[in-house]
């Protein structure tokens, strides 16, 4: 499964960088995460809780950083076991770019499924997987730019 995106926040980039970096933006940022720890040189482990279609489970799983170039992009690989429900495997870069609005962060992200997962049909999956993808970066893009971003200031 292939997934790609853009995203313009409105943040420079190296506020951008240091927030894809940070355990506690991105614990509050991915759908269902219960438990983020770690570093990006020594790599993060994540615990998060899913329902996808009829199967329900804990993942736990670890992902490292390659390929780092300091505030322009990175590799993320990493895996997960759900137990009976499955695993997930795979990786994504990431890349940032200065635009007027701010930065423009771009990914490209590609996972393997196996287990009950893979059962459950690729169509179900892949819409999944846009659904969380797309949950990660709104709120992403709220931690990031702050209730300021978001409403008028008042006035």
């Amino acid at each position: 499964m292939e997934l790609t995106g853009t995203r313009t926040i409105a943040a420079d980039r190296a506020t951008v960088w240091a927030r894809l970096n940070d355990p506690g933006t991105l614990m509050a940022a991915i759908p269902g995460c219960q438990e983020m720890k770690g570093s990006p040189a020594e790599g993060f482990e994540a615990v998060v809780k899913q329902k996808i279609g009829p199967v329900s489970a804990t993942f736990r799983g670890r992902v490292t950083l390659s390929d780092v170039v300091e505030g322009v992009s990175y590799r993320i690989t990493g895996e997960g076991s759900g137990g009976v429900a499955g695993f997930a495997k795979g990786g994504a870069r990431v890349r940032l770019a200065d635009v007027a609005a701010g930065t423009e962060l771009t990914y490209e992200v590609e996972a393997q499924i196996g287990g009950k997962l893979a059962q459950l049909g690729s169509r179900l999956i892949t819409g999944v997987a846009r659904k969380l993808a797309d949950q990660f970066f709104e709120r992403f893009q709220a931690a990031v730019e702050g209730p300021a971003a978001a409403t008028p200031a008042a006035g």
